[in-house]
């Protein structure tokens, strides 16, 4: 097992609003490990954007540990939290809404190199114009602003950006949600190509899960908030142990008349709870089929089922 990049114990983060606390992130922990993609998945709202912005100092959490290569982040030096900021960069959902409109492609591009780096304008402009057509752009891009790009290229601006400073992780939030089908594929085909060569990590978050099937080394479940399932991703997509993550691929379309989901439909009853309430016990005894009164007492802990596969509920291997 290589070493890990980033060990999260049991990160909480809060918002208040008025008078109630959303637990946005709610006891989580979990390593990635360096070379490996690990993805978040779940409903719009359970805390994968929330969890990965944390990760990365952009909110600060309410409670826990962030340690980056052992070291904890909140403890850092600031030129240690410098260091940390360059290392770990974002690509963002929307490729328009990230990008500066006042600002050319260059510019958005440079940004980062003129806070970290001691280079010369035209060693800038000499690396702009690699990363561009590392990204499969060329270099007349660099003087066009963001109104003037299609959303694939707006996007491969986005990596080219991120890439600038030569980061070991990247956080990547839905980096194809806004792009047509058609270029899709070419982006994670081109993440997929910069994380070979590079040696990237990648924090994936996203709701396809065919392609978080196709990209990731491993995949974590979310639900409000908490991790409900973790495992090695052929592990998860062959046996899903908790009841959210089977309705979560039962309700994959597929065009496969073989596909055992087809017939297995695993239908949610219910309501969500209330982000803003405190839930005693699971807090998806609530829509689960198989909920008992234990689960609605005490909440289940995240324990490991089977070798390196883990799962929060208490009726595993019982339904």
């Amino acid at each position: 097992m290589p070493d890990a990049l980033f060990q999260v114990k049991n990160l909480k983060k809060n918002f208040h609003r008025g008078k109630s606390v959303i637990h946005a992130v709610d006891d989580v922990s979990f390593s990635i490990y360096q070379g490996e993609t690990l993805s978040l998945v779940g409903e719009s709202g359970c805390g994968k954007t929330t969890c990965a912005r944390t990760l990365l100092g952009v909110y600060e959490p309410t409670a826990g540990q962030i340690l980056w290569n052992g070291q904890e982040v909140s403890r850092m030096s600031r030129a240690e939290r410098s260091a940390f900021r360059r290392q770990n960069q974002m690509i963002f959902q929307d490729p328009y809404a990230s990008l500066d409109p006042r600002m050319t492609v260059a510019m958005s591009i440079e940004e980062g190199m003129k806070r970290h780096f001691s280079l010369s304008a035209a060693e800038r402009q000499k690396r702009t114009e690699e990363l561009l057509e590392t990204v499969g752009l060329t270099a007349e891009f660099a003087s066009r602003f963001p109104h003037e790009l299609s959303g694939g290229q707006r996007q491969r601006v986005g990596i080219a950006r991120a890439l600038a400073l030569e980061p070991a992780f990247l956080a990547c939030d839905e980096p194809i949600a806004a792009l047509d089908v058609s270029i899709q594929a070419q982006v994670i085909n081109l993440l997929l190509k910069l994380q070979k060569e590079r040696g990237l990590t990648y924090l994936m978050i996203s709701h396809d899960l065919t392609m978080v099937r196709h990209i990731s080394d491993r995949v974590a479940v979310m639900y409000l908030g908490s991790i409900v399932e973790l495992s090695d991703t052929e592990a998860l997509y062959e046996k899903p142990l908790h009841p959210y993550t089977k309705a979560l691929f039962s309700a994959v379309p597929s065009a496969d008349p073989e596909s055992r989901w087809l017939y297995n439909r695993v239908p949610l009853m219910g309501e969500i709870p209330n982000p803003g309430q405190a839930v005693s016990g699971c807090k998806f005894a609530s829509r689960c089929p198989y909920a008992a009164e234990h689960c609605r007492r005490a909440a289940p802990p995240l324990t490991e089922q089977e070798q390196g596969h883990f799962a929060a509920c208490w009726k595993v291997g019982v339904q």
